[in-house]
């Protein structure tokens, strides 16, 4: 497809340079020139002055249910959210029914994703069946197209067992993300441990769950030197681990959610079952820390955990509801109010964090625009004032907290797959 989008901020994390006030000339879905007064007749043309254009963002962690529970969420809703958050490229978690855990089942998940308008990539199950009592295949699930292990959902309780996958994984250069829940220290999950769980009634799940197992697992990448992707990240003490292992030099690296980074734990207060989320949302004293983590530069990822349920099942009491919201039509916005508007981060730096860090830890294409590579591009308006609600979801679930939040950001458009994709405009 042929594009002239005009007038635009060009955000280049792969150059780290930033071109005010540049036209972008796609034909054939390949970016042909970047400059001033670009023209060519008969081309179609987005007027866009005093945008922003970037990368399509990269979201390493999202939950399509596909297969086992499509009725929440598939690959094709799925990428429509992706697309109206502004992501050309998601990678899906394992823990479907059945697990991706053989390599058979990765195939037929790339097969399937072939007709999605984005890239949808995935990780495989660690172990069997997400048991954790047994390796998978690693080999034959990296040679099927898994671009890492996970068995998310599930945290691995036998450290012999990680220790013999991270070596495995070191060889074939691939991560492994790892859900730091220790059920030790968990009364009932989805709710900080603390005064707001003492006004629900609800057995919390404590700050320790997270930081013993960051401890642990994080040495152990330190030894192996396996790429460690600590996932959707909920304490001050674990941020403070993972720099701690930077430091060290291990390849470690952890994804903040946009609710992590905007919410503590009286939203429960206000939301009910809409804020319970694996690991909770934590204390103010947490947020910060997440946010600072982001700001010094080791926290360097920005993940959704796109967590797809039905309203009827988060009308659940408390107890029962299950845990997880959506957040892929939101995380772009939530980010670009709190944290760039907010002063903690730059534009340059938030673009980083949501797709050439992840984009570069998973070894997928790196989001570059330069002249002669493909079109992978987001169209956005940062002086766009909007409000979230029930129409900002495209995907068949809107399990969210965010519901009446007024956010500063909206996403125009997305060029991915030579397919321009038109949102806000």
């Amino acid at each position: 497809m042929d594009l002239l989008i005009q007038g635009v901020d060009i955000f280049d994390p792969v150059a780290d340079r930033l071109l005010k006030k540049q036209d972008i000339k796609i034909l054939d879905g390949i970016i042909r020139e970047v400059g001033e007064d670009l023209q060519e007749e008969g081309l179609p043309t987005c007027q866009a002055p005093g945008s922003y254009v970037f990368p399509g963002l990269v979201d390493v962690h999202v939950h399509f249910r596909d297969p086992g529970q499509t009725h929440k969420e598939d690959l094709m809703s799925g990428s429509q959210a992706a697309l109206a958050g502004g992501f050309s490229q998601v990678i899906c978690m394992a823990n479907t029914a059945p697990a991706i855990d053989s390599p058979q089942r990765v195939e037929a998940f790339y097969k399937k994703a072939q007709a999605s308008p984005i890239d949808l990539h995935t990780v495989a199950g660690l172990t069997k069946n997400l048991k954790g009592q047994e390796l998978t295949d690693l080999e034959g699930l990296a040679q099927a197209g898994a671009v890492g292990f996970s068995d998310d959902g599930f945290p691995l309780a036998d450290p012999s067992l990680l220790y013999e996958a991270m070596v495995r994984a070191r060889a074939l250069d691939l991560p492994i993300s790892l859900h730091e829940e220790d059920p030790a220290f968990i009364g009932k999950p989805g709710v900080n441990a603390g005064p707001v769980a003492q006004d629900l009634n609800h057995p919390g799940a404590s700050s320790l769950a997270e930081e013993v197992l960051i401890a642990r697992d994080g040495a152990m990448a330190l030894d192996t030197g396996c790429k460690l992707d600590i996932q959707h990240l909920s304490t001050r003490l674990g941020a403070q681990l993972v720099k701690f292992y930077r430091d060290q030099g291990a390849q470690i690296v952890a994804e903040v959610t946009p609710h992590h980074f905007s919410l503590t734990e009286e939203s429960l207060l206000e939301w009910g079952s809409l804020a319970k989320v694996n690991p909770p949302i934590r204390r103010e004293e947490d947020r910060q820390a997440l946010v600072q983590g982001l700001k010094d530069g080791s926290l360097s990822l920005i993940a959704s955990d796109h967590a797809p349920h039905t309203l009827d099942e988060k009308a659940y009491p408390l107890t029962h509801a299950p845990s997880g919201m959506v957040g892929l039509e939101t995380a772009l916005a939530l980010g670009h109010t709190l944290l760039v508007l907010g002063g903690h981060l730059s534009m340059m730096d938030l673009v980083k964090k949501m797709s050439l860090n992840p984009a570069r830890f998973y070894k997928l294409d790196l989001p570059s625009l330069e002249p002669g590579q493909r079109a992978n591009l987001c169209l956005f308006d940062p002086k766009k004032t909007w409000t979230i609600g029930p129409e900002t979801f495209k995907g068949k679930s809107q399990n969210s907290p965010f519901m009446g939040y007024k956010v500063t950001g909206q996403v125009q458009g997305v060029f991915t797959k030579n397919h321009w994709h038109e949102i806000n405009l």
